[in-house]
């Protein structure tokens, strides 16, 4: 199926009596790792007359470390690069990280905060210094993790947010939007840490369900009485207008009017506008237009004025008793002094409502009224819109189109500023004349007296959208960019569905002349606990892979984070599955181990079928339909599917089935035997390609032992070669078949797996005959012999199996034992079937119950049928 093109390996593990008879992860992984990147194997060629094959990293933070998320990632990544790799393609698995800003700012000031500094003692330049010396000496640790993982990348290729080429990229894309009217600056409400005292965008805000209070104020007096709720009562020194909803007659006769709003002295106006929600409370909302982004939009829509009360780090600036008081002081405050001022109409405590978090430091989150610069989205979403609606970009799986399209359809401005010392700085100068020159990175900035450039950065998204192309030299055209872009697919979460990935579609098609930056969106879900709970430190369930790497090896999670990839799906894991995984990895080295002691070779093509037993056609014929398979679920991101097709084929069909059925040909020896290692062989051969872009350590060092070649990174992918043989495989289903109901047979009469007992087989008008030696093997069964008494007889698949148990079990024993499960079999179906007759019944319990029920039932019916032939083959007596 296969032809080998690749020069012999260099002489390690060249013999199988070389390979361990264990598996031993760590002694393998770490050198087969660094000789596939010192010979090159990941490397791109943008020059290659091949078709490329482009897959980006989604750029960690270089402050991370490979957690679960980044493991499961990169193991789906890796193994569609590996196997592309092995179908001919030029493949690119582009590395590289983020520069992370707010995150590595975080970090660099913690560590100043230990030297008793901050960053303004040290100054922006040096502390923009002090960054790039911990990025150098402490960042990107995840570089090696990946390499723990194993993972594929062009590491010669690896790119930086931060470095040249990127700024530059950045620049030139910043300056083009701004000369298109596409980048503005503006005030408007913005997610503000105050302790991180910037700006921060929506995927930086956790939200939680805190405890607060829910208190209702009176505003206004006798006959223009209204109510309110709020929980941030701290806001309400800002609100400028009540706002009603139209056509709420209870405060028709009040709209344009003014109300008292107390403890200010001041009187605002009272609004109609249709955002209100007149069922909702009281049908009444207090308008903060500084502080609240609704509240804004209402504002501007009523041209009120925005009055901010909060200053950045959260503390009350409006004149009055509150003055300098932190936010949460504020409002125990407020609400006393509106307590002892008879405005409070309720209260309501604890009231539980989800709060913005900064994901960074966990401080509550402040909508405050900000001057930011922005992204005007509209015609860019529009562009990444239609580049799916219109096929030139796939959604896989297609059930997440509509939440792409509901997120760029109705896409917000973008702010793209923010308030930190570490990132991209934004490129425009401001002049002593009230001058604003925003500048290219060809062209000098402004100088002289009185011109300063804007102190905010980028938006780490900002440069992270341009990650497809600004990695492979953009905006120069160069060889790598021909080559490479588009990318092939994109795979990445859905939780970044918004985020990253729109952002990227609309820099792409805006950069590349309306070229989408990727054909197809592959999305998967998140790395959940075996509970289905999210993995968090917080609540002591996260877990390091390097932990589990460590203990199973790498391939053993590798294996583990595929098998439960289905698209779009989030993925439960936990250790025992892992350690399931690490014994399929034992069972590949031992059963592989196993068979080349025993003969199996690549040497010479396969015999032709004539010359084959059933079970070699068999097992070819099965190979070939596995190998088919596995390239449908590929091209349809089903890993999961595709992981669990391998399994069963490897460790059910070629390892429990194919190698034991082989043992009486190779015990006999001659041609069929000869014939029989060279088919085993090539199921190695093939399984072992099939397994590697999933499992690539141990499929290595077994598969270049089996052939003697250089490596199974460059060795060709298996092809379908047509081959089936549909009797061949029915002969062998006949066989299992056997084989299966003698095993449970003897199992349920409790004999031991190895225990030998006579038999007398009549596989007459069958086509068993042929494998009567094999079943026997199988089986542990004796030759019938002298004083033979059949004491059970199995008609099996139109054959007769006929076992002498004297000597093995305590016949009346064991017909009182299952005597007494048939009875209790026979009391639970009496017991269901009397429930589910009953209409009362059936009329009051839950869906779930009955369905419980009707399988308990289905359970006992099983039970007695099974049972009543176990009795039926013991002997009478």
């Amino acid at each position: 199926m296969t032809e080998n093109t690749q020069r012999p390996h260099d002489g390690a593990h060249s013999a199988p009596s070389d390979l361990p008879t264990q598996y031993a992860p760590a002694d393998v992984e770490g050198q087969l790792y660094e000789r596939w990147v010192e010979r090159g194997y990941f490397e791109a060629d943008a020059k290659s007359d091949k078709e490329p094959y482009t897959i980006v990293i989604p750029p960690p933070n270089v402050t991370g470390s490979l957690h679960l998320g980044h493991a499961f990632e990169h193991t789906l990544i890796d193994a569609l690069t590996r196997r592309k790799r092995m179908q001919g393609y030029e493949v690119l698995w582009q590395p590289g990280m983020d520069h992370a800003g707010i995150a590595t700012q975080n970090v660099v000031e913690r560590e100043l905060a230990k030297e008793g500094k901050s960053r303004h003692d040290l100054g922006r330049e040096a502390f923009v210094e002090r960054v790039w010396k911990w990025k150098a000496e402490s960042g990107g640790q995840i570089s090696g993790q990946m390499k723990r993982l194993g993972d594929g990348v062009a590491w010669s290729r690896e790119r930086f947010t931060m470095d040249e080429g990127l700024s530059q990229a950045v620049q030139t894309i910043f300056k083009r939007l701004y000369d298109d009217g596409l980048i503005y600056r503006a005030e408007r409400i913005i997610n503000w840490c105050p302790r991180c005292l910037t700006a921060i965008s929506d995927i930086e805000v956790e939200y939680q369900d805190d405890d607060g209070e829910l208190v209702s104020i009176r505003y206004g007096s006798g006959d223009s009485e209204i109510v309110v709720a709020t929980t941030r009562a701290e806001t309400m020194l800002g609100d400028t207008a009540v706002a009603v909803h139209p056509e709420d007659e209870r405060y028709r006769h009040l709209v344009g009017t003014e109300i008292e709003l107390p403890l200010t002295g001041r009187r605002i106006p009272v609004v109609a506008d249709e955002h209100v929600d007149p069922e909702f409370g009281t049908g009444a909302v207090k308008v903060t237009p500084a502080h609240d982004p609704n509240d804004f939009e209402i504002g501007r829509r009523h041209d009120l004025p925005n009055l901010a009360v909060l200053d950045e780090r959260g503390v009350i600036t409006a004149h009055g008793p509150f003055q300098g008081l932190d936010r949460f002081e504020a409002r125990s405050a407020i609400v006393a002094a509106l307590r002892a001022d008879g405005r409070i109409v309720a209260e309501k405590r604890p009231y539980t409502h989800s709060v913005g978090h900064c994901s960074r430091c966990k401080t509550t989150i402040e909508p405050r009224l900000s001057m930011q610069w922005w992204v005007r989205t509209g015609p860019l979403a529009q562009a990444a819109g239609d580049a799916v609606r219109d096929g030139r970009v796939a959604i896989h799986p297609k059930e997440m189109e509509s939440r792409y399209f509901g997120w760029v359809d109705n896409l917000h401005d973008w702010c793209i500023s923010r308030q930190l010392w570490w990132g991209h700085r934004i490129p425009v100068w401001y002049g002593p004349d009230g001058e604003v020159v925003c500048v290219g990175p060809d062209e000098e900035p402004p100088s002289g007296e009185g011109w300063t450039q804007d102190s905010d950065v980028l938006d780490t998204w900002f440069s992270s959208g341009l990650w497809p192309f600004s990695t492979l030299g953009w905006p120069e055209r160069t060889e790598s960019l021909e080559k490479f872009y588009p990318n092939s697919v994109l795979v990445t979460g859905y939780d970044i569905l918004f985020f990253w990935v729109a952002r990227m579609m609309m820099f792409g098609l805006y950069a590349m002349d309306g070229t989408p930056p990727f054909h197809t969106i592959a999305l998967h879900g998140m790395v959940r606990d075996q509970f289905g709970k999210k993995m968090s430190k917080s609540f002591g369930n996260a877990v390091n892979p390097l932990d589990w790497m460590d203990s199973y090896g790498s391939d053993a999670v590798r294996f583990t984070l595929a098998r439960g990839a289905n698209p779009g799906v989030d993925v439960p894991i936990g250790e025992d599955w892992v350690q399931a995984s690490r014994n399929f990895a034992n069972k590949i080295w031992n059963a592989t181990r196993f068979a080349l002691m025993n003969g199996a070779t690549v040497e010479g093509g396969l015999p032709s079928a004539d010359r084959l037993r059933p079970e070699d056609r068999w097992i070819l014929s099965r190979l070939n339909t596995v190998v088919s398979e596995v390239d449908g679920y590929y091209e349809d991101y089903q890993f999961a599917k595709l992981s669990d097709t391998l399994f069963h084929f490897a460790w059910d069909e070629v390892f429990d089935w194919y190698v034991e059925l082989s043992k009486t040909t190779f015990a006999k020896g001659g041609a069929e035997a000869e014939a029989s290692r060279r088919v085993l062989g090539e199921v190695l051969d093939v399984t072992l390609r099939l397994l590697h872009p999933v499992v690539p350590f141990v499929t290595e060092q077994l598969w270049t032992t089996l052939t003697g070649q250089e490596s199974l990174v460059i060795a060709d992918w298996p092809t379908d070669s047509g081959f089936r043989d549909r009797d061949a495989e029915r002969e062998i289903e006949t066989v299992q078949q056997v084989v299966t109901e003698v095993r449970r047979f003897r199992a349920d009469q409790g004999l031991q797996p190895g225990q030998k007992v006579p038999a007398r087989l009549d596989l007459t008008g069958t086509a068993l005959a042929a494998h009567e030696d094999a079943i026997r093997q199988l089986l542990r069964l004796q030759p019938e012999g002298e004083g033979f008494t059949a004491t059970a007889t199995l008609p099996v698949a139109g054959a007769t199996v006929a076992l002498d148990l004297s000597g093995a079990i305590d016949v009346a024993a064991e017909r009182k034992r299952l005597a007494k499960d048939l009875a209790a079999a026979q009391k639970e179906l009496a017991q269901t079937t009397a429930k589910l007759g009953n209409e009362a019944f059936l009329g009051k319990a839950p869906d779930n119950v009955v369905e419980k029920i009707r399988k308990r039932r289905e359970t006992a019916e099983a039970d007695i049928e099974r049972i009543s032939a176990q009795l039926d083959a013991l002997p009478q007596g």
